[in-house]
This record gives structure tokens, C-alpha cells and sequence, in this order.
């Protein structure tokens, strides 16, 4: 039997994945079987995550007992074939479908993905911004950062902000990404109007609507918080925009096409954008939001690399941290290490002039990579509330640490973290909090209410099907809320939008409650970005499930005083570290967890892997 053959016995390729292949073979059939089913994998990588198929690790992809080739012969039968192309020297690959750089085979083009974005990434972090005298800011810097209170790798973030064109803030929640993304922003605001030239365009995007919304909401009220400081004009901070949008908003989505209206043919017109999230971009996405980059301008990037990484192909986040090299270990108080070169104008001052040196941004030392020194990671806090103590138990499960992870669940020593070990109905064992809850919603005094108690509380799971499942919660949530006659609509059902629509200005990830309008109509209610709610009737809406209960994946970009993770009664292939971090940072003051030891166990031993060569391209680019 041929390997494509004992693919699609196995059930292992998907109806895309098998066509791929076909095509290949009606327009050449002699192609060797292995690239028949190196196509099909290729397509299939990209359904699972990965930019690309590694011949030496098939069974990331397929787990059934296949009798894979040896990786070298696979490789060298790839190198023969028409249909696979080889880079040459400038990078360039030829029309054809598939292409093996670096023993890696690529659909073409998430090879040109990746290819594309590591190129631009470089262009952008060598471009130097304009200089300026730094001495006027110094008043500014002091009242934003004041030195007895300030921490200093947030007024780290803020100088290298002035100094260069891109930088990544990374850390996990609590760490104060938006406290210093607001006061970045006052900075760079200040030192336009100081300068005498324009006021900066600023752009502020998240991947997803729920993500903009809570970026804007969250930066609003660190701008708040900076009014009537002594020093700070209030003038910069009414520069600063008041809304976020989605990504796809801002480059512009064209109706059946997979271009974006700005493209580096026709750049943004922003002098800096921030994205927020930056762990749930995908690989194309992401490249084509550096593409509209214009040049001159600055791209900011914010995130979590210890989350999740995007559904779709691609861990971008991290690879470009890998790139950048890590701050974690930084001395606060010092100068960047010397294997991490800072960028140009930071030296062990950390407010000192970028002036002196902006003019030799673009002349690196020898051996130094594009991106090295780009990067701030601010300390982890995770105290969400004075409710919840969560930075051990989040450390030990970043770290795979089961051991030290189950201890302090079992130890009931951290405040707002409870251990349901064993559970496998959250139902039963949040019977007090779960299903009361989601059952006041219908009582809500009006829309605007039912939407602010429902993202107060999330069961999240790690599955989507199955008992444990995401699918077969909602079911059963909904029939003891509902009832056997209830129309699909009633009153107190909780929506999630599942796909983009623009003509509703509803996004993926976007959450709304059905209840009667004032005639006794069922209506599905959404909030709007000028605080108040949006009516639609339910037969209007684009697709969209139920979300009393939904996946840890697309909780992502969202926050909820109160978790509930269940994890499944065995092991499964979605279970990870990142995944139990990323459900148990959703918290703002409680978190359940429902997991026996040997799945928690399984999980934290799992990190994601995603087949990729985007950190190798930046870290190869001088």
C-alpha cells in the first residue's frame, strides 16, 4: 500500500488534502507517491498549525501507525520532483506549488508568508525614527516615570519606543502592558508637540472584536488615571485615540478576496500601530499587517508569548521573541546583557538620548541579528485582584512543573484558586455557581445588565467535542435553562459570533444575550463601542453558537472575574501547557480547576509544537 493510500485509510487527510495531491497526479502521473502524500501533508500542516511539513516528525500531524519514509529518502525524492521548488541565493522561490528550503516543504505560499514577513520585520527594526533633543522631554519622562515609584523595564519600554521603529512589550496579565503602552503613547505624543511637528497617527488593533474592545477600554482608563498629573498636558492625552479596531478592520477587508485594501502598494496611514494580542496572529495576517507598515512608521507589538498561539498556521509571537532574544533575565536597573544589544540610543542610563546615535541605527556589529534587543518582557505579577493569587501556580504551569502545579492546588494556600480534583461535571460541582448564574441573565433589568454579569463568569474547556466538550456543555446548559419547549432564542441565552461581518459590525468572538424586546420579540443583544447595546433579530445574524461554555482558544483576548476550566476525563492531543496557562490567566478574581492528576499531568508535560523556520529567517537576518 502507498503512503497516500494508507493516509487516507487511515482517515488522516481531509477532503482539501487528498484533492491537493490528485491534482498533482492527473497533471503528471508519474509523481512519485511520496510527493502525492508530502502535498497532502503540506496542506494538511497548515490545518494543524504548522507553516509546513517536517519529513523527520510525520506523526505530529498523523498519529495512526503509518509506515513513514526514512526522512532523508523522502527529502531527496522531494529535491527530484517538478512540483517542489529550491530556493536560490536571493530567496526566491520558482511558481512551482511546493517548496523545501531547510528540510521543511511548504505550500508556496506560506513559504512566501514566511519569507516575506521575516524580511520586513528586518526593515522595519533597522529603520532609525527622526531624531529630536531629548532634553525637552526630560519633565515628561519624570512625570510619567517618576524614579521612586516607577518600574523601570516599563520607562525601558517607553525609551526604546523613541529609539526605535519596532518593539515587542511581552508579559502576562497583571504585568502592566497597558499602563506602559498608555504612557508610551503619552511620550511619543509629547515629543511631537514639543518638537513642533505633527501629532503621531496612531492606530490601536487586536486580532479579534472582543481583544480591541478591551484594549481600548483598558487604555482608556490608564489615560484616565494619568489626568491631572503635574507635567502632562492634557492636550497629548486627548490625541490618543478612544477605540480600537480588529485587525481585519484596519487593513481593510475586500468581500471574496484574501487581499486587504492597504498592502505595501498602498500603505496605512499611521505613523504607529499598536496591536494588542499579538499571540493569536496568524502567520498570513501577520504578514500582511507588516506589509502595510509604511515605512518610517512604528509597529508596536504586545502579548503573551506563554499563550497559546494563533489557530491558524503559524507561531508568530514567539518566534519572532525567539529572534529578538529574551529580556526576561534582565536587570531592571541595568543596561541590556552584551549578548543583547540595546537599540540604538539606549545605554546603561536608561532615559539616555537617543539623539547621540540615532544616525548609526542601521550599522549593527557584526554578527548582531535584525531583531536582537527589540524586545522588553515585563515582570509577571498575575495578582489579577486582591482576590487572586495566582503567579505560583501559573510559574509552575509555564514551566511544566506537575509536581509543584498539583501541590498548590491541593494546598488550598492560594487565595481564589480551588482544585476540583477528579471532576468531570462542572455542572455538579458548580452547582451553587454555574447554572444560577447563567440563569439571572434572563431577569437582567435590561441588555446592557445581562451583558455585564455574563463576562463576569466562563466555563472554558479544552475540547470542543466530546462529554467534556464545549458542544455537549452547551447542550446540557441549555436544556436545564430553557426547557424541552424552549425556542432556540430564549431569553438569557448566551452567543458567540463564530465568523467576521462587517455589514453588522460583528466580529469572531463577539458575545451577546438574547431577550425580548419591549413587544415580546426574541432579540439577540450585543454591546456597541459607544457603551450602549445593538438589537438584531436572531435570523439576521451571521454564524454563531452558543457560549455559556467554549474553548480555552477562544476565550483568548478575554478576561472573566471568574473561570471554571474542566479538562477531559483522559488525555487528548489538544491538552498542553499553554493551554491550562492561558485558560487559568483569563482570571480576574476565582479560578476553578476540574482535572484529574493524570490529565493535568499529560497536559504540562505537552507544549505546543509548531513546525516553523520564522525564527531562524530573523535570526539570520544582520
Amino acid at each position: 500500500m502507498s503512503l497516500l493510500q494508507a493516509l487516507t485509510q487511515a482517515g488522516a487527510l481531509r477532503t482539501l488534502d487528498h484533492a491537493f495531491a490528485q491534482s498533482l497526479r492527473r497533471l503528471d502521473p508519474a509523481t512519485p507517491d511520496a510527493v502525492l502524500a508530502g502535498a497532502a501533508l503540506a496542506s494538511l500542516a497548515v490545518s494543524h498549525g504548522h507553516a509546513a511539513l517536517d519529513p523527520a516528525q510525520p506523526a505530529l500531524l498523523v498519529e495512526d501507525d503509518i509506515d513513514w519514509p526514512a526522512a532523508d529518502a523522502w527529502r531527496d525524492a522531494l529535491v527530484q520532483s517538478p512540483w517542489v521548488a529550491r530556493p536560490d541565493a536571493d530567496g526566491a522561490a520558482t511558481a512551482a506549488p511546493l517548496v523545501l528550503e531547510d528540510g521543511l516543504l511548504y505550500l508556496r505560499r506560506y513559504r512566501e508568508y514566511e519569507h516575506r514577513l521575516a524580511q520586513r520585520l528586518a526593515h522595519i527594526a533597522a529603520t532609525a525614527p527622526a531624531t529630536f533633543d531629548d532634553a525637552i522631554l526630560a519633565p515628561v519622562r519624570e512625570a510619567l516615570f517618576p524614579a521612586a515609584t516607577a518600574d523601570s523595564l516599563q520607562a525601558r519600554a517607553a525609551t526604546r519606543a523613541l529609539a526605535t521603529s519596532l518593539l515587542l512589550v511581552t508579559g502576562g496579565p497583571g504585568t502592566g502592558k497597558t499602563t506602559t503602552i498608555a504612557r508610551l503613547l503619552v511620550l511619543l505624543v509629547a515629543q511631537a508637540a514639543l518638537s513642533g511637528r505633527p501629532v503621531p497617527r496612531i492606530a490601536l488593533a487586536a486580532p479579534t472584536g472582543r481583544a480591541a474592545e478591551r484594549m481600548a477600554e483598558s487604555l482608556r482608563a490608564a489615560t484616565g488615571r494619568l489626568r491631572g498629573i503635574d507635567g502632562i498636558d492634557p492636550a497629548w492625552l486627548d490625541a490618543l485615540p478612544d477605540g480600537a479596531s480588529t485587525l481585519h478592520r484596519l487593513l481593510g477587508t475586500i468581500p471574496g478576496s484574501p487581499r486587504f485594501r492597504f498592502d505595501a502598494d498602498t500603505p496605512l496611514p499611521f505613523d504607529l500601530v499598536v496591536v494588542d494580542e499579538a499571540s493569536m496572529v496568524d502567520l498570513p495576517l501577520m504578514c500582511k499587517l507588516a506589509d502595510a507598515v509604511p515605512d518610517g512608521a512604528r509597529l508596536v507589538l504586545l502579548g503573551d508569548p506563554d499563550q497559546l498561539p494563533s489557530v491558524e498556521a503559524g507561531d508568530v509571537l514567539a518566534s519572532i521573541c525567539e529572534a529578538a532574544g529574551d529580556d526576561e533575565h534582565a536587570d531592571a536597573d541595568a543596561a541590556p546583557p552584551a549578548t543583547v544589544p540595546a537599540p540604538p540610543g539606549e545605554t546603561a542610563d536608561l532615559f539616555a538620548s537617543p539623539a547621540a546615535t540615532a544616525a548609526s541605527a542601521d550599522t549593527r556589529p557584526r554578527g548582531v541579528a535584525a531583531l536582537q534587543g527589540h524586545r522588553v518582557h515585563l515582570r509577571r505579577g498575575f495578582r489579577q485582584s486582591a482576590h487572586l493569587d495566582l503567579a505560583p501556580l501559573a510559574d509552575a504551569v509555564r514551566a511544566g512543573d506537575a509536581d509543584g502545579a498539583l501541590a498548590l492546588l491541593r494546598g488550598s494556600t492560594l487565595q481564589g484558586v480551588h482544585f476540583h480534583e477528579g471532576t468531570t461535571d462542572p455542572l455538579a460541582a458548580g452547582a451553587a455557581d454555574l447554572l444560577p448564574h447563567w440563569r439571572a441573565l434572563a431577569g437582567a433589568e435590561d441588555p446592557a445588565q445581562a451583558l455585564a454579569a455574563a463576562a463576569r463568569l466562563r466555563l472554558l474547556t479544552a475540547l470542543r467535542r466530546g462529554p467534556q466538550g464545549a458542544q455537549a456543555l452547551n447542550a446540557r446548559i441549555e436544556a436545564a435553562l430553557g426547557g424541552s419547549r424552549a425556542t432556540p432564542h430564549f431569553d438569557g441565552r448566551l452567543l458567540q459570533v463564530t465568523e467576521n461581518s462587517y455589514r453588522h459590525r460583528l466580529f469572531n468572538g463577539d458575545l451577546g444575550v438574547c431577550l425580548r424586546d419591549d413587544q415580546g420579540v426574541p432579540v439577540a443583544w450585543f454591546a456597541d463601542t459607544d457603551g450602549g447595546v445593538r438589537a438584531f433579530h436572531p435570523s439576521t445574524l451571521p454564524m454563531h453558537e452558543s457560549a455559556f461554555a467554549t474553548t480555552v482558544h477562544k476565550a483568548q483576548g478575554s478576561e472573566f472575574d471568574t473561570v471554571w476550566l474542566l479538562l477531559p476525563q483522559h488525555d487528548a492531543r489538544p491538552l498542553s501547557r499553554e493551554l491550562v496557562y492561558t485558560a487559568l490567566t483569563r482570571a480576574r478574581s476565582e479560578v476553578h480547576v476540574c482535572a484529574s492528576e493524570p490529565v493535568l499531568r499529560a497536559a504540562l508535560a505537552r507544549r505546543v509544537a509548531r513546525i516553523s523556520h520564522l525564527a531562524a529567517r530573523l535570526g539570520a537576518m544582520r
